[in-house]
């Protein structure tokens, strides 16, 4: 399986705070991958650092093979990273369509659009009767997926999700894994997960990498770090 994502030594800071001591990672093309460790050890700052939101880096990142650190955001965007940050992002005072059409500013063209919508709507069909409404009167779980179908109203190669089932009930959490698997199996996107649930990322995840402290402590598929020890006590209760 090719690398669609390669990360060598990468490090990260905001200003004097650094972050990322010098990671290594792949996301192969097609899988899901998932990021595990503590609140504070680096998960999101990777993803931003990634697409080169909001935080200083060094370090080399490809995309296809194509170095991407010496990029802008939205060059980033535009090559096919699609970022589905902590918080959802989602603009409040617009419309449930108005945020999907947002999406879909990093194409080079706006041909398709309408059959993008569509195809949305039809993972979420809860977006579509909430087309009209305002984006902050959403529920928790309907303004997940709105940020989700957002990102992918740009038509990704790899989506980077940080914490979708953060605040939302079991069942949402249920339903939105099972469409990211849907979306990973059928439109072959890549994603980078970021999940505070251990046990839920490691379902979905073909590979896994733990972070500690903004370094790399472990990698390898998932199945090996369900059976790894440390892994079990410390992240899946076991």
């Amino acid at each position: 399986m090719s690398a669609l994502l390669e990360i060598q030594g990468l490090h990260a800071h905001y200003g004097a705070i650094k972050v990322l001591h010098g990671i290594d990672l792949v996301v192969p093309e097609g899988q899901v991958t998932a990021l595990l460790g503590a609140n504070g050890a680096g998960k999101t700052t990777t993803l931003r650092a990634i697409c080169r939101f909001m935080v200083q880096t060094s370090g080399s990142v490809s995309l296809a093979g194509q170095p991407i650190d010496n990029r802008s955001t939205e060059q980033i965007a535009k090559l096919g990273v699609g970022h589905v940050p902590d918080g959802r992002g989602t603009f409040m005072g617009l419309s449930t369509e108005e945020n999907l059409r947002l999406g879909s500013y990093a194409r080079s063209s706006r041909e398709g659009m309408a059959e993008d919508m569509e195809r949305i709507y039809g993972y979420f069909p809860v977006l579509r009767s909430r087309a009209g409404q305002q984006a902050g009167t959403l529920s928790g779980g309907e303004q997940q997926m709105l940020a989700i179908g957002r990102a992918l109203m740009g038509r990704p190669r790899l989506l980077l999700l940080d914490e979708p089932s953060f605040g939302l009930a079991p069942l949402i959490v249920k339903d939105i894994f099972a469409i990211m698997r849907r979306i990973n199996q059928e439109e072959k996107v890549s994603i980078l997960l970021v999940e505070q649930n251990a046990k839920l990322a490691l379902e979905l995840a073909d590979t896994a990498y733990l972070l500690e402290t903004g370094r790399v402590v472990l990698g390898g598929s998932s199945a090996d770090m369900r059976r790894n020890d440390a892994v079990r006590r410390a992240y899946l209760g076991e």
